[in-house]
């Protein structure tokens, strides 16, 4: 099946509830208002509806191959890949002064998760590439960055994140890759990473490895890491490509899924040390690769999006085609498209209910982010980061295990033929496990969410949300229309239940750890519904308006809909993962450990 970009909806959530022209009154952002908004992602849909889409299938069935430390890339890719970067993609959102277009995160974000429901194994490269830029640009000097950022932000070179280990997985106390200081102030790096992926490939003339190791005697633990860029390929004094640097792939792994992204193991030093150049300042290493971190997680998060939004497109397709025993209202007076089903309906309204909140969402987080980057005031950039800090574990962590959900309805709705391979909704499948797993699964999200970002400022934050959702309560309540008053009821109800949940965790954090985090991912679940639920309540509200002026009847009305049908089935979840937290918690350890 090939992808057709939800434009409607993403502008949508870009004008109204992103509130794009206000970011246009940023200082830097004064060419990005909704005309560019429309503009960019009308050519983005083009792009991946076109050019990436076709091999998403392709990269499926083809993977990308090994070979005697060689990694050649599924047929197609390398083409796609150049088209890719000379259309200037790769730089969308970078600045200006190294080759970008400078745009918000607001449009890039969007673009972005038309990348991965075109091809999620393709999109992985340019965003592991954004990762590195925004690491650079944080922390990078300028003899650093002027070698390798404008290379990065046009997509000549791509970047990679060397993190994980054999014996350090999560923990990343346990790396042991070493790094020895040279006279000439770079280092020799020897170590082994794991999962690193697009580590080696055959599309970029050199790729750009950013990696964790220890310099001899640094302290234990996380505070003695240290980050370093180690290119594939050294560079001259002029810019040009000088020899092979000391660092190889040694294998790539079987997946279940996104098997056109080479998932790599990287070997460093193995003919004396891989050149490689400080990051920052030593031992500060875990602080700067945390940016290029956040940046992944909310990528990874509207992947999550990405790959649910495909699955729905296809069931949709599927079951309007798929003729199968009569309505049971009687409605044909024959066998019909499932479609007319009652279940078939509420498993497609399931799928796009989850899907459009989240990208609501991560829309909202978006515009946060710029804001938080651009706006003059500090105050304001302060609030601006906060919102979005907190935002960011929740739309990695709850969108991905929400991609499990859609995309397993997708197979339901094509019945058996969704177990088989060719239907292709199986693949949708197999490619969002991961997401719930890599740059930190959802119980290191839902830790993160609870140590970070709720117990440390005694819930102020979380509060401060929640008062903020009682605006919206009000002004559905006042809007008096049927669905806004079943939504602003559903809102209160979850609101309440996650005002007791962030006092829960707020009391017990210090003094009953294991009561709080068995409940960690509950709760993640919970303040992701109900924040995704808190931006459908103001769609709804938009989509009114807009109805009474009689804009786009037939969107708009599907909107509301949409909005009620999340009040109604997914926010009701809400209430009952309250009791699971806080009446629940110690039943998660009651069982003794010899006994599993």
């Amino acid at each position: 099946m090939s992808y057709s970009a939800p434009l409607k909806d993403m502008l949508f959530n870009i004008r109204y509830l992103a509130g794009i022209d206000q970011i246009a009154q940023l200082p830097g952002m004064e060419d990005a208002g909704f005309e560019t908004a429309q503009a960019v992602l009308e050519e983005a849909a083009k792009f991946n509806e076109t050019v990436l889409s076709p091999l998403n299938w392709v990269g499926d069935q083809n993977p990308t191959s090994w070979k005697d430390g060689v990694v050649t890339a599924t047929p197609g890719f390398k083409e796609a890949f150049t088209a890719y970067t000379e259309a200037g993609w790769q730089g969308l959102q970078h600045p200006v002064a190294y080759g970008g277009q400078g745009l918000p995160k607001t449009i890039g974000s969007a673009v972005g998760e038309m990348q991965n429901s075109a091809n999620m194994s393709f999109a992985l490269l340019p965003l592991l590439s954004d990762g590195a830029i925004e690491a650079l640009l944080t922390a990078g000097s300028s003899e650093l960055n002027a070698i390798y950022l404008d290379k990065l932000v046009s997509g000549l070179w791509t970047g990679t994140m060397n993190l994980t280990e054999p014996q350090a997985g999560s923990d990343l106390a346990a790396v042991r890759t070493k790094a020895e200081p040279e006279p000439d102030g770079s280092y020799k790096i020897a170590g082994t990473k794991i999962f690193i992926t697009w580590g080696e490939h055959d599309l970029a003339e050199n790729i750009v490895h950013l990696v964790l190791a220890r310099v001899n005697g640094a302290p234990a633990g996380v505070k003695g890491i240290s980050l370093f860029v180690v290119p594939k390929f050294l560079v001259k004094t002029d810019g040009s490509l000088g020899a092979r640097n000391d660092v190889g792939c040694v294998s790539i792994e079987h997946k279940l899924g996104i098997k056109a992204s080479p998932t790599c193991v990287l070997q460093f030093g193995d003919a004396g040390g891989a050149v490689g150049y400080l990051v920052g300042q030593e031992n500060r290493g875990l602080e700067y690769m945390f940016i290029m971190m956040n940046a992944a997680r909310y990528g990874v998060g509207v992947q999550g999006i990405a790959i649910a939004q495909m699955a729905y497109q296809k069931a949709v397709e599927f079951a309007r085609e798929r003729i199968q025993s009569r309505p049971v209202d009687g409605s044909l007076p024959a066998a019909g498209p499932i479609i007319h089903h009652p279940d078939v309906k509420r498993m497609l309204m399931t799928m796009r209910a989850y899907t459009e909140g989240c990208r609501a969402l991560a829309s909202v987080a978006a515009a946060a982010y710029d804001a938080a980057h651009h706006h003059p005031d500090a105050q304001t950039r302060e609030q601006n980061e906060t919102f979005y800090e907190f935002m960011v574990p929740l739309i990695k962590g709850f969108s991905t295990e929400m991609s499990q959900e859609v995309t397993s309805l997708g197979v339901q709705v094509h019945g058996g033929m969704g177990f088989i391979e060719e239907t292709g909704c199986a693949q949708y499948y197999r490619d969002s496990k991961i997401l719930t797993i890599y740059e930190g699964t959802t119980a290191i999200q839902a830790n993160d969410l609870v140590g970070r970002k709720t117990a440390r400022d005694g819930g102020q934050t979380a509060k401060a949300l929640a008062a903020q959702i009682a605006h919206t309560e009000a002004d559905l309540t006042a809007s008096g229309t049927p669905d806004a008053l079943v939504m602003a009821k559903r809102l209160a109800a979850a609101r309440l239940a996650f005002i007791e949940v962030v006092d829960f965790v707020s009391g017990n954090t210090k003094a009953h750890p294991n009561a709080v985090f068995a409940g960690s991912v509950p709760y993640l679940m919970l303040a992701g519904n109900l924040m995704a639920g808190w931006q459908m309540g103001r769609a709804l509200l938009v989509a009114q308006e807009a109805l009474a002026r009689h804009e786009d009847v037939a969107f708009m009305r599907a909107k509301i809909a949409v909005a009620r049908f999340y009040a109604d089935h997914i926010l009701t979840k809400v209430p009952g993962l309250r009791d699971s937290i806080v009446d629940g918690a110690t039943s998660v350890t009651a069982l003794a450990l010899d006994a599993f």
